[in-house]
């Protein structure tokens, strides 16, 4: 299927590896000119390499924390023609509710739902010039459940759903559409580095540890799996095209069926 999106400009914040890399990846294979975005300029240019060398697409880089105002605002002025906004970065960390500071409240904000706004906000100016454009948040399963082991991260992804819901009314009636999708439990590149660092102090190998979760933390899950960076990142890609044009205002899952609902 011809996705339409062949020389469609996108940037997909935090996307040198895990679920942002997967999402650059696939909107690269579509012959989208894609940014890809990180913090250090190490990391942006082995992802922009591995990304031309396996699509052959127009990859370039840009190297800095787009939880800030200044790269937010940086990276808009050096693209002007963002036709495709994949807000994907984020940060998470299981503590226990009474242990979690006031800074750490702040610093989820800052990263998880600001970042988004102030993109957004940037990019949509052009967007309704154009009238066309595409803003998805990825969000996560956890914003509808929140998880009593990080509930500031919960409290972070129902605040996209929010935002998003608004935006898309803020744009009814142009070519504009604005989304989340709401990955489940899915093994980028943290969350395996958290899970085999848990699985390893417990003497267990990570299938191991898999099964036990899905048993006992997630046991909603219709997989019994965590989903790869790939399974979420087709969803994405098929809602920044042009032919996912009257989805908008959605909370989309691809959460493995966690969410125990038929809506």
């Amino acid at each position: 299927m011809d996705l339409q999106l062949a020389g469609k400009r996108a940037v997909v914040s935090g996307s040198t590896a895990g679920i942002g890399f997967a999402i650059a990846e696939g909107l690269a294979r579509e012959g989208a000119r894609v940014i890809v975005n990180g913090r250090t300029q190490a990391a942006v240019d082995r992802a922009v390499a591995t990304l031309v060398a396996g699509t052959g697409s127009d990859v370039t880089g840009f190297a800095a924390d787009l939880a800030t105002a200044e790269a937010a605002a940086g990276v808009v002025a050096q693209y002007p023609d963002i036709e495709i906004l994949v807000n994907n970065l984020g940060i998470f960390e299981p503590k226990p509710f009474e242990q979690i500071p006031d800074d750490d409240w702040r610093r989820f904000f800052e990263v998880n739902v600001l970042s988004g706004v102030r993109l957004a906000r940037l990019v949509l100016p052009g967007m309704r010039k154009r009238n066309w454009g595409r803003i998805i948040f990825i969000s996560s399963e956890s914003g509808v459940q929140i998880p009593a082991e990080m509930i500031h991260y919960g409290m972070t992804k129902t605040a996209q759903l929010a935002v998003s819901r608004g935006l898309a009314e803020a744009v009814a009636g142009t070519g504009i559409t604005v989304n989340c999708v709401l990955p489940g439990p899915t093994k980028s590149r943290g969350v395996g580095d958290f899970v085999n660092a848990l699985a390893e102090s417990e003497g267990k190998s990570f299938a191991e540890y898999e099964k036990e979760f899905f048993a006992k933390v997630r046991p909603t899950s219709l997989i019994k799996r965590f989903a790869t960076p790939d399974e979420v990142a087709s969803l994405v890609v098929f809602v920044a095209s042009p032919l996912a044009s009257a989805t908008t205002g959605a909370a989309l899952r691809v959460d493995g069926g966690v969410v125990k609902s038929a809506f």
